[in-house]
C-alpha cells in the first residue's frame, strides 16, 4: 500500500487531509513537531528511513507573518532551509513531495489574477522564506508539487474565521481592512485537490508550480461581513483602510491567484468562496 506522511499533521491542512483521506487505500502517517521536526535534519533523515514514505504531504511551515519580520532566523530554518534538506531528502529516496506555499511571494502591484510564472516580488520576511523554500525545492530536483495558496481557513484551528466568530460574540462591530484584495481556501477543498494530484502524481515530472483558492474574489472586509451574515450574528463590520491599521509586514494589496493550469491539468472543478465558506460555518453549528 502507498505511504503518504503529512508534516504539520495537527495544523489546519493536515486536520483537513486527516478528514478526507478516509475516503482513499493509502496509509497516511500524519507527524508534528515532537516526532518530525522538519527543521531537525538528523530526525527527518532517520524518520524517512524507518516510515519509508512514497508521498510526503508538508503542511509544517512557519506561518507567523508579522512575527517573522523579527524572528528571521526561525522563518528561514523552517521555511527555507528545512524545505531544501526535505527535497533533497526525497530526491535521493524518489519519494513524491507536495509542498504548500503562498500568495505573499506576490507584491499585489499586478491587479490580475496572478499566473504561476509571473514574476515574484515579496513584500515580507515570511514571503520572502517561502518564496527561498520554493527554490531550494526546485534546485533539489525531486519529483512534486508546490500549492501556492492563500488566506487558508478550516471548522478546527486558529484563523480568520474563528477569529471573526469569536469576536463577533465579543464585541457590537469590529474594523477589517477593505483594500486587501484576494481568495479564501477553505482547507477541505484544498486536501480534496491534494488528493486528486497523488492519485495523478504520474502526470508530474520534475518539480511544477500551481495556484490554488477558492473561485470567485473579495477584501478581507468583504470575507469578515460575509462570516458574520451567513452565522447570523448581531456585530457589525466597518471597513478599514491598511494606512489605517499598521502591521509590522506588509501585505499584498493584490494576491489573486489564477487557478486555469491546476484546473486544466488534474481536472478539478473549484467551489466559489461563499459556498464553502457557508459549509464550513454550518459544521460548526
Amino acid at each position: 500500500m502507498c505511504k503518504v506522511l503529512v508534516t504539520g499533521g495537527n495544523g489546519q491542512l493536515g486536520r483537513a487531509i486527516k478528514d478526507v483521506s478516509k475516503k482513499y487505500k493509502y496509509e497516511f502517517i500524519y507527524t508534528d513537531t515532537e516526532e518530525f521536526d522538519i527543521a531537525d535534519f538528523d530526525q527527518v533523515s532517520s524518520a524517512l528511513d524507518k516510515i519509508k514514505p512514497d508521498i510526503i504531504i508538508n503542511c509544517a511551515a512557519y506561518t507567523a507573518v508579522d512575527n517573522a519580520e523579527e524572528d528571521q532566523d526561525t522563518a528561514f530554518l523552517i521555511n527555507t532551509e528545512a524545505v531544501e534538506n526535505l527535497a533533497n531528502q526525497c530526491y535521493e529516496r524518489n519519494i513524491f513531495l507536495i509542498h504548500i506555499s503562498t500568495d505573499y511571494v506576490f507584491d499585489g502591484r499586478n491587479f490580475k489574477p496572478y499566473k504561476e510564472h509571473d514574476p515574484t516580488n515579496p513584500l515580507s520576511v515570511y514571503g520572502i522564506s517561502k518564496l527561498s523554500g520554493e527554490r531550494n525545492m526546485i534546485m533539489a530536483s525531486c519529483n512534486g508539487v508546490i500549492i501556492r495558496t492563500s488566506w487558508l481557513y478550516y471548522k478546527n484551528g486558529n484563523n480568520f474565521v474563528s477569529t471573526m466568530l469569536r469576536l463577533a460574540d465579543e464585541r457590537k462591530s469590529l474594523n477589517v481592512v477593505c483594500d486587501q484584495i484576494g481568495s479564501p481556501t477553505y482547507a477541505g477543498d484544498l486536501a480534496h485537490v491534494i488528493m486528486k494530484i497523488i492519485e495523478n502524481r504520474s502526470l508530474v515530472s520534475d518539480v511544477e508550480t500551481y495556484h490554488y483558492s477558492n473561485e470567485g474574489v473579495c477584501s478581507w472586509y468583504d470575507f469578515a461581513t460575509a462570516i458574520i451574515d451567513i452565522a447570523e450574528k448581531k456585530c457589525k463590520v466597518m471597513p478599514l483602510k491598511s494606512s489605517e491599521y499598521p502591521t509590522r509586514a506588509q501585505r499584498p494589496h493584490y494576491s489573486v491567484l489564477d487557478k486555469s493550469s491546476i484546473k486544466e491539468k488534474f481536472g478539478i472543478t473549484i467551489p466559489n468562496w461563499r459556498d464553502s465558506l457557508a459549509n464550513c460555518i454550518k459544521e460548526l453549528k
